[in-house]
């Protein structure tokens, strides 16, 4: 059965290669993402599973895991796509998840192009690919007759580039399963952590007056100064109190605190009356959201200066995404780890540097969760985004193998 599904799966290479670059030609950032869940949807119909279109859920802007999206214009007319491979019962059940949507790009990027076995374009890796990889691995147990036990729910979702809204949907919605596995570019090695992120905005007020008359005055910018050094060594603080955790050897690799974007004044010779400073910070898992936002006010409000203390706004409406660790020696993570070292050789299981939808599965659904997928992740939302179609195939061997062993047969 091994030799005839992987024999499958890899006379499929072309088909699937067609698939992701028609997969690159929507441009299928947020809010436009009705194209290519319909052509998704006619597509998965056309290998024989029943998919259906799946509305974002009516209550999901109030819920506290909603992120904050830019010239938001509602949900109307946009959905997830979900199908459900259902098995024959007594085996242990799945989801796969991966998104649809992705970061903007050049028009060129959006026509893809195959060159030596690479294909080229946004998405190709992050994470359209994905979607690839996980119909080729479907696709060829259904063609090789293999009937598994467990269930397969397959979840293609929106919003996740703008922070997992397409996902928090769908568990909203009640989808559950044993396990889940969310697919994003991770050159086919098993995470089942990854970091954490959260944006910030800090405003400071000062008092603008003409630099000859500077001692009447406050520089907000000079008293922003001071917070951002506070911040500097907070981010040190948060290194020093991370460590230990060998998904993640290397903390100071994975934690920042980012100052993206500052903004002050409006005259040259004018002490400024106002700053305001953007940025993000990097976690761990020995952290929560909460705790992230809870002491990064602590330290503003016990190291700051009176004015800044008394002048200063902190908030975090925007990305909010934590960290979550899915213990290493769980079945689900020797599963597919399993799988993936018979196709690739010995490989240790880390912790993900990036933050995806996995974390709303572990810490809202409260399911054992795993990022795993073909592809680079070091292209994803650069100009040179690509993969390698040969690593698609694997990614789909891979999965195959583990849904068998996963879910029985």
């Amino acid at each position: 059965m091994e030799s005839k599904l992987s024999s499958i799966i890899n006379g499929r290479s072309e088909a699937a290669t067609d698939l992701l670059c028609k997969l690159i030609s929507f441009r299928s950032l947020a809010g436009n993402e009705a194209e290519i869940q319909a052509f998704l949807a006619n597509y998965v119909n056309g290998l024989g599973f029943d998919s259906r279109l799946v509305p974002i859920h009516p209550g999901i802007e109030s819920d506290e895991d909603y992120t904050t999206v830019p010239d938001h214009k509602g949900y109307d007319g946009r959905a997830n796509l979900v199908f459900s491979v259902c098995g024959a019962g007594g085996g242990r059940s799945v989801v796969l998840n991966t998104h649809v949507d992705v970061v903007p790009g050049s028009d060129e990027l959006f026509t893809p192009r195959v060159e030596d076995g690479v294909i080229h374009g946004r998405g190709a890796c992050d994470a359209k690919g994905q979607v690839a990889a996980i119909l080729l691995a479907l696709d060829g147990l259904r063609e090789a007759g293999v009937k598994l036990r467990g269930d397969v729910t397959v979840q293609f979702v929106i919003e996740e580039e703008a922070g997992g809204n397409g996902a928090l949907s769908v568990i909203m919605d009640g989808f559950s399963a044993d396990g889940v596995v969310v697919m994003e570019a991770t050159n086919l090695r098993v995470y089942p952590a990854n970091r954490g992120a959260v944006w910030f905005k800090l405003a400071m007020e000062g008092k603008s007056t003409h630099m000859g008359r500077w001692r009447e005055g406050v520089s907000a910018v000079d008293e922003m100064v001071g917070v951002i050094n506070i911040l500097k060594e907070y981010e040190r603080k948060l290194v020093a109190e991370s460590g230990g955790d060998p998904l993640f050897p290397d903390p100071a690799a994975n934690i920042k605190v980012n100052v993206g974007t500052i903004q002050g004044g409006n005259w040259p010779s004018t002490v400024p009356g106002q700053c305001t400073v953007e940025g993000g910070i990097g976690f761990l898992p020995n952290k929560r959201l909460s705790d992230i936002r809870e002491e990064v006010r602590r330290e503003i409000e016990t190291h700051a200066g009176p004015w800044a203390r008394e002048h200063h706004t902190l908030t975090f409406d925007r990305l909010h995404n934590e960290a979550y660790r899915t213990p290493p020696g769980h079945p689900l993570v020797q599963s597919l780890h399993a799988a993936a070292q018979a196709e690739i050789g010995p490989s240790e299981i880390t912790g993900f540097i990036a933050s995806c939808d996995a974390r709303l599965f572990w810490h809202r659904a409260g399911l054992p969760t795993v990022v795993f997928g073909p592809g680079d992740v070091s292209f994803a939302h650069s100009v040179e985004e690509q993969i390698k179609v040969e690593e698609i195939v694997a990614g789909a061997r891979i999965l195959a193998d583990f849904l068998v062993d996963w879910c029985g047969v």
